[in-house]
């Protein structure tokens, strides 16, 4: 039997085809499970309604509006993920932002807009919707939240997003403390970095994957398909034991203290 056999999960952050979340929806699936996805704007709508016909599922996908930044958006949100008696045994957290602008500068020179918008988006969306989404999800289900290595070291440019990747893992152990209770499990996956629309915001990113794929101990450009595979993993029974962990999906990036030129010959 596949992995996710007759579950259903919630993915967000489905941007194009590019986004990890589209192809963690995508893996979701071939495993035999369902996906509801949500959208913000019609764009993002849009583009999720001209992939679908890509995704073998047993169901047309719903698909509902979501803003995190109004809870009255969050509250609707919940009233249509449940319509037709639907419940979940996952959600997939794909949701972050922050001012262009606060990406190109120093991190001493961040704003205090450009901060409280960065923490709101990327890390209280993921208390947010664990709240408003806990009385759909099923005993036993998992939460897995995406996030990035410059939560843990410095990474140039990635500045406030950093701090707000930071915020989010925190908050990711203490909802696996609460929702424990339920047996239900929070991880967050760090990913290494790929080609996305959110990555390429991100000044020198072109240059920040070659010295990533370069450099990481299994020398290979880490793919969103590979993200996919390892979210279905953390989404599956398979991980039944593991809650409140940060899972590095990087090639073995992190593992590195320092990188030295290879002896020749």
């Amino acid at each position: 039997m596949r992995l996710l056999e007759g579950k259903r999960f919630l993915v967000t952050g489905v941007a194009n085809r590019w986004s990890i979340a589209w192809s963690v929806a995508t893996a979701i699936v071939r495993e035999g499970g369902l996906v509801t996805f949500s959208y913000q704007g019609e764009t993002q709508l849009t583009n999720i309604q001209k992939m679908l016909g890509e995704l073998p599922s047993k169901e047309t996908p719903l698909l509902i509006p979501l803003d995190v930044q109004s809870d009255s958006s969050v509250e609707e949100a919940v009233r249509q993920a449940e319509s037709g008696g639907r419940r979940y045994d996952g959600l997939v957290h794909s949701i972050a932002f922050a001012k262009r602008e606060e990406l190109d500068g120093a991190f001493l020179d961040t704003s205090r807009d450009g901060f409280l918008l960065a923490q709101e988006v990327s890390a209280y969306s993921l208390v947010l919707l664990c709240r408003a989404f806990s009385g759909l999800l099923n005993d036993g289900a998992s939460i897995v939240a995406m996030t990035y290595l410059g939560s843990e070291r410095v990474v140039p440019h990635y500045n406030v997003m950093g701090a707000a990747k930071a915020s989010l893992e925190a908050s990711v152990r203490y909802l696996a403390f609460d929702l424990g209770q339920r047996s239900i499990r929070v991880n967050a996956l760090s990913a290494g970095p790929v080609k996305t629309a959110s990555g390429r915001a991100i000044k020198g990113f072109t240059d920040m994957q070659k010295a990533v794929s370069g450099q990481a101990p299994l020398k290979k450009s880490l793919t969103t398909e590979d993200v996919g595979d390892v979210t279905v993993c953390l989404l599956s029974d398979l991980f039944r034991a593991v809650s409140g962990e940060l899972i590095h999906v990087d090639m073995g990036y992190h593992a590195l203290g320092m990188v030295l030129p290879l002896e020749q010959g």
